[in-house]
């Protein structure tokens, strides 16, 4: 690694958090760089989390034709399989767009410019997580219970988790948690900073 490419980047990847304002210990603002550099850390740290679930879906996914009762499938479980696969499969590729990304960005000093297509991937992965996750638990079910159960048990998983993405930051900026707050670090609300 070259001495100007260690003094953009951290050297430890901790725990990061985006401050609003609010950095325990520390009462001034961050300067413009270092809230991009941790944004673009917190961004893959939550990238990391949904590339080893969708890794792992698509492993489990890969495997089902090799089972003995995979020719059992009717032809909408097949069907509901197989879109499974390419959805499975074109979130781990898009997870992965970050890495050429900032290969391409870095260089320029564009890290606002990284922190923004970083934050877009990672919410088109987090919607194919979520599709891929209620799919084949809707998969699941119909094989088991029938499709009925099915449609209801995918059916209610995607709610869940879109009703938990949309109302868990709602209510909690209505709370006035802080994001500090939200990880469990302690701390109190600060004044709030726009990105």
């Amino acid at each position: 690694m070259s001495p100007a490419h260690a003094a953009e980047e951290p050297a430890t990847a901790g725990p990061n958090t985006e401050n609003h304002g609010f950095e325990p210990g520390n009462a001034s603002n961050d300067p413009e760089p270092e809230r991009l550099r941790r944004n673009w850390n917190e961004i893959l740290q939550e990238l990391r989390v949904t590339q080893t679930g969708s890794q792992i879906i698509t492993g489990f996914l890969l495997t089902l034709p090799f089972q003995q009762r995979f020719s059992e499938l009717d032809t909408f479980q097949v069907s509901v399989y197989l879109v499974l696969v390419v959805l499975a499969a074109l979130t781990t590729s898009v997870s992965l767009l970050p890495v050429s990304v900032h290969r391409t960005l870095f260089r320029r000093g564009a890290k606002d410019e990284l922190v923004g297509v970083g934050n877009r991937v990672l919410k088109v992965v987090l919607v194919g997580v979520a599709t891929v996750l209620a799919g084949t638990v809707l998969l699941i079910f119909d094989v088991v219970l029938g499709r009925t159960a099915g449609f209801i048990a995918g059916g209610f998983l995607l709610a869940l988790m879109i009703g938990t993405a949309v109302t868990l930051p709602i209510v909690s900026n209505r709370l006035g948690v802080s994001p500090d707050q939200q990880r469990g670090e302690g701390g109190g609300p600060g004044p709030e900073k726009e990105r």
